[in-house]
């Protein structure tokens, strides 16, 4: 099976992520097509994937974007997909990755004669996209041959907004469980280095945007014990830096600036992880999945997630993790004094999410779950 993968990012986001772990198999008999240069290029190179950036003109249009902002984008599409069409010849099926890439694959597809297969990232709601997007989304992925929904949340957002139920599957990300131990010397080595040693770390791993609540955090510590520390990993994209400006304003305005620290974009992060005593997933909107809770398990931290979206269906409150209702940094902050404070209950809660996450997203079946569902369509 020969396979053009198609993303329209250059920077590596969770689904680019995911979609490293999905070609490696097809190495052989593949191509990732970008959208944009940068370092998701770099990442696949380095993991001897195929690659080739399609394009250099930045396609204009965001999940914001109005219709009379997507016509004015056509023009740039159009040499792009002249080449998608070209090079989609060449293997038996399209696999769009994101939003833009399913848009050009669609219409890739219909040209080409070749099967389209949709990987659904997002979850298609108002607090997302705008209503032309999510039309525009749905239209495309109609069209599509499969669609693997990342959570029962994506799924049932994307046919509230007309998605075809008939063609979609739900398929949760896959990782691998060996890249997430850490040895303890190392752990011990990234306290030290970040000067986090006698203190209570709490990671929190996103790009840093609004929606994914910072912020939250943020106000939560203040109500914490003093050794309660946050890390913030990840940096501001798609012009979001006066939020982080905000955020600096916020701790400063708090007398924070002794507990948090901002590490921005970083590639360790399982050892980062490691070296935290709890992770805080804190999103104000749902989220598709949730790929950082599931990371949290994987290196045995204890995960405080926010009950909506996908994350209800990763976290069970009190047996695998905890759920906090969005916003709340009251909430928040009583949940992490009650980890704290009760080390071996809150280990073994760690535990037991490490064991069930690592059987239950392990990439060997999640891959063996996609191959099966892409020989049907072909």
């Amino acid at each position: 099976m020969k396979i053009l993968f198609l993303d329209q990012s250059g920077k590596p986001g969770g689904a680019e992520l995911c979609l490293i772990d999905i070609a490696k198999p097809y190495r052989d008999n593949c191509l990732v097509g970008l959208f944009a240069d940068g370092d998701f290029k770099t990442l696949l190179e380095k993991n001897q994937i195929p690659v080739q950036v399609l394009t250099t003109q930045i396609i204009q249009v965001r999940k914001e974007s109005s219709f009379a902002q997507g016509l004015a984008s056509l023009e740039q599409l159009i040499p792009l997909l002249t080449k998608v069409v070209q090079t989609a010849r060449e293997y038996d099926l399209i696999y769009a990755n994101t939003q833009k890439a399913l848009v050009v694959g669609a219409i890739a597809s219909f040209l080409s004669g070749r099967p389209l297969v949709y990987h659904l990232h997002d979850i298609l709601s108002p607090e997302h996209f705008s209503q032309t997007n999510r039309r525009i989304a749905v239209t495309a992925a109609n069209r599509a041959s499969l669609v693997i929904a990342n959570s029962q949340a994506s799924k049932a957002a994307f046919i509230e907004a007309g998605g075809r139920a008939d063609i979609t599957t739900v398929i949760y990300n896959g990782f691998d469980p060996q890249n997430y131990q850490t040895d303890k010397s190392i752990i011990h080595q990234t306290r030290q280095q970040l000067g986090l040693e006698n203190k209570f770390v709490v990671g929190h791993f996103s790009r840093l945007a609004p929606w994914k609540g910072q912020h939250i955090l943020i106000e939560a510590l203040k109500q914490c014990p003093q050794q309660v520390t946050a890390i913030l990993v990840g940096d501001a994209l798609f012009g979001e830096q006066e939020y982080v400006q905000k955020l600096h304003q916020q701790i400063a305005s708090l007398g924070l600036e002794n507990r948090v620290k901002f590490l921005g974009f970083r590639s360790d992060i399982p050892q980062l992880m490691s070296a935290c005593d709890l992770v805080a997933h804190t999103s104000t909107a749902a989220e598709p999945f949730g790929r950082v809770i599931v990371e949290a398990m994987l290196c045995g931290k204890p995960v405080i997630a926010a009950k909506a979206g996908g994350a209800i269906e990763l976290v069970e409150h009190g047996i695998n993790g905890f759920l906090s209702t969005p916003g709340k940094s009251q909430e928040l902050a009583q949940m992490i004094t009650t980890c704290l404070q009760e080390p071996e209950k809150t280990a073994m809660i760690a535990n037991h999410a490490q064991t069930t996450a690592s059987q239950r997203f392990d990439v060997k079946n999640i891959n063996q779950q996609i191959a099966q569902q892409l020989l049907k369509k072909l």
